[in-house]
């Protein structure tokens, strides 16, 4: 047997998020059952990381087990002939047999795309959120500098994680004005349940003014959810990068 590594892309509009669950489409389960019908045997899919219902992948990476006699490149082009057009397979190569599409990982990056309301177009609007102003980016680049490093981010998560520890480590963080989208790009050792979104929803708060360009100080002091901006909308959301 060999490990292959799967690098993929996928628009989530349809999907559930990407782990397999109970009476609902998920990438997993669309990709698990594709690799099995290749390759003739239920073969499981293990992936990088979750993402939530409707969140993208630009760059999303997943292992699998199979026979030493399978060609990539074969395989890589059998996979995206019966996967559906909204799941891409860009890469597939073997790796080594304790190589863990999950552990292996050393950080991963996420970049949220937002565009003004007036500027609205009907392709765009899976895949970025509309907001009303334009972005102050003096403003939000200030509290983007201040959330980069070793930081308890309990406060930017949602209830629902299930990890121990929320400590992680962001090194980096910075919203660019990228053609008609305002994309806040943030890298990080982990990150915990709907943590981007928050800090994005904090963010687009310090751009109106309702939040304190240094909020994050009080944030971090508190652990107090409360004092930071709300959960926005996953469609603007995508895994861009895992590092290894």
């Amino acid at each position: 047997m060999k490990r292959i590594l799967l690098t993929i892309s996928y628009d989530g509009t349809s999907y559930h998020g990407w782990q397999i669950q109970p009476n609902a489409i998920t990438v997993q389960q669309v990709l698990s059952d594709s690799v099995s019908n290749v390759l003739g045997t239920n073969t499981a899919v293990t992936g990088c990381s979750r993402t939530d219902a409707g969140v993208h992948a630009n760059e999303f990476c997943c292992h699998l087990d199979c026979a030493d006699n399978i060609p990539e490149n074969a395989f890589l082009k059998g996979l995206n002939s019966v996967l559906p057009n909204d799941i891409v397979v860009k890469g597939c190569k073997t790796v080594s047999n304790d190589f863990h599409a999950r552990f292996s990982a050393k950080g991963k990056e996420y970049v949220y795309r937002t565009i003004l309301e007036e500027a609205k177009n009907p392709f765009y609007l899976r895949y970025a959120l509309p907001i009303k102003k334009e972005i102050d980016f003096d403003a939000v680049n200030k509290f983007c500098n201040s959330i980069v490093g070793t930081h308890d981010f309990v406060a930017f998560s949602s209830s629902g994680r299930t990890v121990e520890s929320t400590v992680r480590t962001v090194t980096a963080c910075e919203m660019r004005k990228e053609g008609d989208f305002s994309n806040l790009y943030i890298s990080a050792d982990g990150f915990l349940y709907n943590m981007v979104r928050i800090i994005v929803g904090t963010a687009l708060d310090v751009s109106l003014g309702k939040l304190s360009p240094d909020c994050a100080e009080e944030i971090f002091a508190t652990n107090s959810r409360e004092k930071a901006g709300k959960t926005v909308a996953p469609q603007g959301l995508f895994l861009n990068k895992v590092f290894y």
